[in-house]
Formats: C-alpha cells, structure tokens, sequence
C-alpha cells in the first residue's frame, strides 16, 4: 500500500493503518487528489515538523495519543478524537510529546 492511495469500498482501521517507527515519522496517502490530499501519520516521541505555511487551511485530526500543535507560536495540545484547523499562510509546526497518530486533510482552493 506504500506510496498509494487505500483500497477504496473497504472499512480501515485508522489506528492500525500505520505503525509506529523508532525515532521517525511514518505517513501514508489515503486519499491524492488535485483538490487536495489526505494522509495518515505516526510519529514516534520525540519527532517533529518544523514550521513552515502552507498556501491553503490544513486539518489535523487526531487518532490516538497527543499531539502538540503549534499554531503563530501558540501550542494546542489536541488529543485523541479532537481536530484543529491550521490557517492557510499561517506558520505552524507540530511536536511529538509522546507518540501520535494523526489525519491530516488540505483541501486546494484558488
């Protein structure tokens, strides 16, 4: 399933989708395309993205543990079952405080 999208007309556990990796961060395509992308991602404690934007809102939702998600400098800590919304052209970043499981849906607009 690396590199391509889920088997479409099939029930997927989101928890077991994607394993966790010693001191790295493991993402997998559910869903690619034009309009936008949905993935899946474990990160391992410890692992991180740096800041950086995006040109479009991203969701994060997360799946299992806690992650921290920094948003203009300012830390949510979104847990299992919960989502945050990351504005387009906003700087943001997310840390692995423990291990996580998150979606992460962008949608492309104009």
């Amino acid at each position: 399933m690396e590199n391509s999208e889920f088997e479409k007309s099939k029930a997927i556990n989101l928890a077991d989708s994607v394993n966790y990796a010693n001191h790295a961060i493991v993402s997998k395509t559910i869903v690619k395309k034009q309009t936008g992308n949905i993935s899946i991602f474990s990160f391992d404690e410890g692992e991180s993205l740096s800041e950086h934007t995006a040109p479009f809102d991203a969701v994060v939702q997360i799946v299992e543990g806690t992650a921290e998600i920094i948003i203009e400098g300012n830390s949510h800590f979104v847990k299992a079952g919960e989502m945050i919304i990351m504005p387009a052209n906003r700087p943001h970043a997310v840390k692995a405080n423990e291990q996580f499981k998150m979606i992460l849906t962008m949608i492309k607009s104009d």
